[in-house]
């Protein structure tokens, strides 16, 4: 028995009954548990908030508030509806006591989360757009490669001013790229792609390395500019990957030029897009074809020597030969499924280019050769956890550098998202034997991650754990039971796209208790931004590396990829009461004297049938839809003037309009 002990706590769970007479309610957790919760007169009641701090709370009548507490507590609180509880737990003796600090209310006082409402995720991808580009370049509203050039900052602190650390990274350039250009196509926000654009052509003429004959593409990590001069840095300066090639800082040096390619179909971003798949094929798949030295077991290896453009000099130490999560996996949503939604169908006009047709196929087999390897290699039939790091031969390694034998469950959390996209993908292409595996795996991810990677109280997923406990306990952590942004945005979009593949309720349920926590506690809404990482209860993370709102690891991507796709798959997938409003836009911006005579404007991968064309617009006139479920709008001479942009507007909407 505990003589005493006091500490504070969050609780998530759905409010079961209330006693407004003696100031309490219960609430049972994800777990099954029930707590019953204090409320006292300094009890704050906060409606959650987004980016802009605007206060959502209507539960009040102003013309007649509340007298007391019970009646306060009887107008805020209801039943069966989800809250977040910030608590004082106290255990004295047999005594256990949840004297609530805040009670977070999550709908409105019609049952609606206020995550779901149209204008959410809208709201927040443009403030934090917004307030990006006022941290880099003050009160700019065009932008050109040489504002990038003299301002771009890899690194910001936690307010968005530059640190000592002036670096200027490729990778995490690119993925700020990627956000500018999915705040574009969910707003039509012209300064998003005014910035995006010029960002493209920063990157472009900055990093790129181009081979000899113009056949490969290499991306330099960073440069760093000096009081004479730029450093130009080819080779990674992060941690373990420091002095080498890696192939994760390769691949995301296509999520922006991919995003952004979507939007402008622009040619010279569709060459380097080439040039660098053609580099990952050449000289970092493990194929006895190209080169006969390879073990040719397959997939793609993680790190290569700059100086012998191997993967197997000894010279990479621990990063030799190896194969890993990233080196595979990040392939998919990094720039594969966007390459594939751009070129597939052929653009109108193309059909006969065998080049360009035999480069779809390429990315095609691209895509197979990585779920294959997903499907074959990742799952560990003896753990919850997927195996994430390997030797040439892909026999797990279980004893590499610091991750050891422990699992991030974000990877896991991504395999899920991810094979149920290409499961979609599959089935839209008649695939259904290769997408039923796609998702078997998907589907038994997220149910051990329910376990095993969520928190069971307080919402949101845990961070690195053990992969085999010594603990005698569900989790055991590697080094704190903290959680990160990136891991998050992963498990809301995996339970969010499964719900809508499968409609099992408990998805749905794991979705919105994790759209509950990002929102409630990842918002930094003092400047408009995300943390990093908290504490299992919420509490922000701001020390060392952590505080900082940019940095090698954090960059204008994964929360611009929540917002853009929770928009698309709430409005989609999950939906809002029967007749409800499931419509969304995405806005394209083809250049002027654009050879383009098509644009594909499929969202996602989403269940065949599931969203259909209900408008569009070129250059400010409406038009017909060839049909609902056809993705691929035709262009006319006149939409496509040698002297005007050519702006598309497309409406959707989810085909099914049963979706609770």
């Amino acid at each position: 028995m505990m003589k005493h002990f006091i500490q504070a706590t969050t609780i998530m769970g759905i409010v079961l009954n209330k006693q407004p007479d003696t100031h309490q309610f219960v609430i049972e957790s994800r777990s099954g548990d029930h707590y019953c919760i204090n409320v006292k007169e300094t009890t704050d009641f906060r409606c959650l908030t987004n980016l802009d701090g605007i206060n959502n709370d209507r539960f009040l009548d102003p013309t007649n508030p509340p007298q007391n507490l019970a009646e306060k507590i009887d107008a805020y609180l209801h039943e069966n509806l989800l809250v977040a509880v910030e608590a004082i737990e106290e255990i004295q003796g047999e005594k256990i006591l949840f004297d609530a600090t805040c009670i977070h209310l999550l709908t409105t006082p019609k049952s609606q989360y206020l995550f779901e409402q149209t204008h959410w995720w809208l709201n927040q991808i443009s403030r934090m757009a917004d307030e990006w580009l006022d941290d880099l370049f003050g009160d700019r509203r065009n932008y050109t490669e040489a504002d990038f050039s003299q301002l771009y900052r890899t690194n910001l602190n936690i307010v968005g001013l530059p640190t000592d650390n002036d670096i200027q990274e490729m990778a995490t350039l690119s993925r700020l790229i990627f956000g500018l250009s999915s705040a574009y196509l969910l707003t039509g926000n012209q300064r998003y792609l005014s910035a995006a654009s010029a960002g493209v052509n920063f990157q472009r003429e900055a990093f790129r390395s181009l081979s000899h004959d113009g056949k490969y593409c290499f991306w330099a990590y960073g440069r760093r500019r000096q009081k004479y001069g730029t450093e130009w840095k080819m080779l990674s300066e992060d941690g373990t990957d420091a002095g080498t090639m890696p192939i994760y800082e390769q691949i995301y040096a296509l999520a922006g030029l991919t995003q952004y390619y979507r939007i402008t179909n622009d040619w010279a971003v569709f060459r380097d897009i080439r040039r660098t798949i053609r580099t990952f094929n050449d000289f970092y798949l493990d194929t006895k074809a190209n080169n006969p030295d390879f073990p040719g077991k397959g997939g793609y290896f993680s790190h290569l020597d700059y100086a012998t453009m191997r993967p197997d000099n000894p010279s990479l130490g621990i990063n030799q030969s190896r194969k890993n999560w990233n080196s595979i996996g990040d392939h998919i949503p990094a720039y594969l499924i966007n390459l594939l939604l751009a070129l597939d169908p052929l653009p109108v006009g193309r059909e006969s280019d065998a080049d360009l047709k035999q480069f779809v196929q390429i990315c095609r087999e691209m895509l197979d050769d990585c779920t294959k390897n997903i499907l074959e290699h990742f799952p560990d039939p003896h753990c919850p956890y997927v195996n994430e790091r390997f030797k040439a031969d892909w026999t797990p390694e279980h004893d590499w550098n610091w991750q050891q034998n422990r699992a991030i469950v974000g990877h896991n959390l991504k395999i899920a998202w991810n094979l149920t996209r290409v499961a979609n993908y599959y089935l839209s292409t008649g695939n259904k034997i290769d997408a039923d595996k796609a998702l078997a795996l998907a589907t038994s991810l997220a149910d051990k991650m329910l376990e095993y990677g969520l928190d069971p109280v307080r919402g949101g997923c845990f961070d690195a754990v053990e992969r085999d406990p010594k603990n005698g306990m569900t989790f055991q952590f590697a080094w704190g039971s903290t959680k990160d942004f990136w891991q998050q945005e992963q498990g809301i979009l995996a339970y969010l796209i499964l719900y809508g593949k499968t409609k099992k309720p408990e998805y749905l349920k794991a979705a919105r208790e994790m759209m509950a926590f990002w929102n409630v506690f990842f918002l930094d809404r003092d400047n408009r931004g995300v943390f990093f990482r908290v504490s299992e209860i919420g509490s922000p993370v701001v020390q060392g590396s952590y505080i900082n709102k940019g940095g090698h690891a954090i960059a204008g991507y994964h929360a611009f990829e929540l917002n853009y796709l929770a928009h698309l798959y709430i409005r989609s997938l999950v939906g809002l009461a029967p007749g409800g409003d499931e419509n969304f836009c995405l806005y394209f911006h083809l250049p002027a004297n654009s050879q383009q005579r098509s644009i594909n404007v499929l969202p996602d991968y989403f269940p065949p049938g599931q969203v259909k064309i209900v408008g569009i617009t070129v250059n400010g006139v409406s038009r017909r839809a060839i049909a609902e479920d056809q993705f691929q709008i035709h262009l006319t001479e006149s939409d496509l003037e040698s002297n005007t942009d050519c702006i598309i507007i497309v409406e959707f909407q989810a085909s099914d309009r049963n979706l609770t």
